[in-house]
């Protein structure tokens, strides 16, 4: 039984009601790795690279090396997941100490080595790339005596090829050589991090997978490089899924998933999210069934008082967020789920749905199944998409779809509303959801039909904005919308605390109910207070974006 079969089998088995069959590995050995927060290309970069290379390798055919990250590292969950796949899946880890021990290990999973310049940091994407297609490890020059030592001979060596080269002339030969040998369902934009410091923890699952690494930019102004990054995403096959992230200071998160969305692609976004090489092999253990913290029936209908009805939601990703921080579970919350991880990180969606308290409540998004921009989806590839993402959602158990559209926004300044066409659109794709919700900042789209609302973000929590402020602004916001009920939906950064947010909650004023997501919408239904609006064409645009 091959791996989309397996899926949906467990998708059809799961909506009918009954509990999945086991697809989880046995326990086994396996070993385990601890990095430091040294991403330094001049420090610690380059050893972790070849690792990460390595582990790419070792992890090909089977779950054999994990990394565990430091506490403060972005994606904060490699040690807990570590904890969960030894209490659930029975994996008996053992710890390797050394670069040199892990090459004794799994030495044999490599062919050679492929050295990368180091004076020219775009060449370790290069070298990643054909460390994929040819099993080698990626190392520096430094490095080559200790993997000689371990008998590995060179594969191809990047030192001088592109001296004085830009990136589009370097990305150009790189397309050239290797670009018909790469995988075409799967990308990696190894952008993110780039100069100083480096954080390639992502490059194990583009070289295990045999994907193109490149970090092209998507900003107009950077014709050349954009053309080249254009055919990329062309050739890819329909329905791709673009894994990693735009490059810090060569273009921008709305450039960046603007243009992918163009062509109907959705984004993996996080170029440091580590051990996908690992997480892929497993299933959801025996028995496991999601079941969200749902608090109406999707039936139901609620009546709302005279008061202000506040909800918190944190979009940005469970992982990098607050989820093993203190406070969590005193506050309702609603958490936008990565529903691709069902897919490609199992054991990550299980862990948090077994950890989560009963304040805890799961959505779909962010606007599909991956993050992209609806107002510029294709219109042919809209319905496919947003099915996948239904079928997504009712294996997580989702009943509410959140959406974000920046394509003509920079940051929070611009604007983020959705045509009226784009939510004929979700209404139309998604027919048992209770809501829909839209903004990343504040944004203004607001509708009701059959007593499900579309709402968006009133407020955005900054997490350097000091709590008094954050008091403050919300308590004007109260005051300024007195026809009540007035529902205040608020998006939370992920690096907020919930202890902090209690303390807001406290001194807010007049009469306030904090509800979870589930209620809030319903009671949005129940009470139109809100006027229908749509993105409108004078809505201010505040991009450098493209013209389709």
């Amino acid at each position: 039984m091959n791996r989309v079969t397996k899926f949906l089998l467990l998708s059809s088995v799961i909506i009918g009601g009954f509990i999945s069959p086991t697809f989880g590995q046995p326990a086994k050995d396996a070993w385990v790795m601890r990095f430091d927060g040294d991403w330094n290309t001049a420090g610690g970069m380059p050893e972790k690279a070849m690792l990460i290379s390595l582990q790419g390798l070792a992890n090909r055919d089977e779950a054999r090396l994990y990394i565990i990250h430091p506490h403060d590292f972005q994606w904060e969950i490699t040690e807990p997941l570590y904890d969960f796949y030894k209490r659930k899946h029975g994996i008996r880890f053992k710890e390797i100490e050394s670069a040199d021990q892990a090459l004794s290990l799994f030495k044999r999973y490599a062919k050679g080595y492929v050295v990368w310049d180091t004076t020219i940091g775009t060449t370790s994407n290069v070298a990643f790339t054909i460390a994929g297609l040819e099993d080698a490890i990626v190392v520096t020059e430094d490095q080559i005596p200790l993997v000689e030592k371990h008998g590995l001979k060179p594969i191809d060596d990047l030192r001088g090829r592109y001296t004085g080269q830009t990136h589009t002339e370097i990305y150009a030969d790189a397309i050239e050589r290797y670009w018909d040998l790469c995988n075409r369902d799967k990308i990696m934009l190894m952008g993110g991090h780039r100069g100083r410091t480096m954080q390639p923890a992502m490059a194990d699952w583009g070289i295990r997978e045999k994907m193109f690494f490149h970090e092209l930019s998507a900003d107009p102004e950077e014709a050349d490089e954009v053309a080249l990054n254009r055919k990329l995403l062309e050739d890819l096959n329909v329905g791709a899924t673009i894994f990693g992230w735009h490059p810090y200071g060569k273009d921008t998160e709305e450039q960046s998933t603007m243009l992918l969305s163009s062509y109907g692609h959705k984004m993996e976004g996080l170029h440091n999210l580590p051990n996908l090489s690992y997480n892929d092999h497993f299933e959801f253990t025996e028995g496991f069934k999601f079941t969200n913290n749902h608090h109406v029936d999707l039936d139901e209908k609620l009546v709302s008082e005279k008061k202000v009805y506040i909800s918190f939601v944190q979009s940005d990703s469970i992982g990098i967020g607050v989820w093993t921080k203190p406070g969590r579970g005193k506050l309702p919350f609603a958490w936008q789920v990565t529903m691709n991880w069902t897919k490609f990180s199992p054991a990550a969606l299980e862990y948090f749905h077994e950890s989560a308290t009963p304040n805890d409540y799961f959505i779909g998004g962010l606007s599909g199944p991956g993050y992209m921009y609806p107002n510029n989806i294709p219109k042919d590839r809209f319905p496919i998409l947003m099915n996948e993402a239904k079928e997504l959602m009712a294996i997580l158990d989702e009943h509410v779809m959140e959406i974000m559209d920046n394509s003509v926004a920079d940051g929070n300044v611009g604007t983020v509303d959705l045509w009226e066409e784009t939510i004929d659109a979700y209404y139309e794709a998604f027919p048992d959801v209770i809501g829909f919700i839209n903004g990343y900042g504040p944004a203004r789209t607001w509708d009701l039909r059959d007593n499900r609302p579309m709402m968006s973000y009133d407020y955005y929590i900054d997490p350097k904005r000091p709590r008094e402020e954050v008091t403050a602004d919300l308590n004007e916001l109260i005051a300024l919308n007195s026809n009540l009920p007035y529902f205040l939906l608020v998006h939370v950064r992920e690096s907020n605390d919930v202890n902090s947010l209690v303390t807001v909650v406290e001194n807010l004023e007049g009469p306030v109910e904090v509800v979870p997501l589930d209620r809030f919408l319903k009671y949005a239904a129940g009470n139109k207070t809100y006027k229908t609006r749509y993105r409108q064409p004078d809505d201010p645009v505040h991009f450098k974006g493209y013209e389709f």
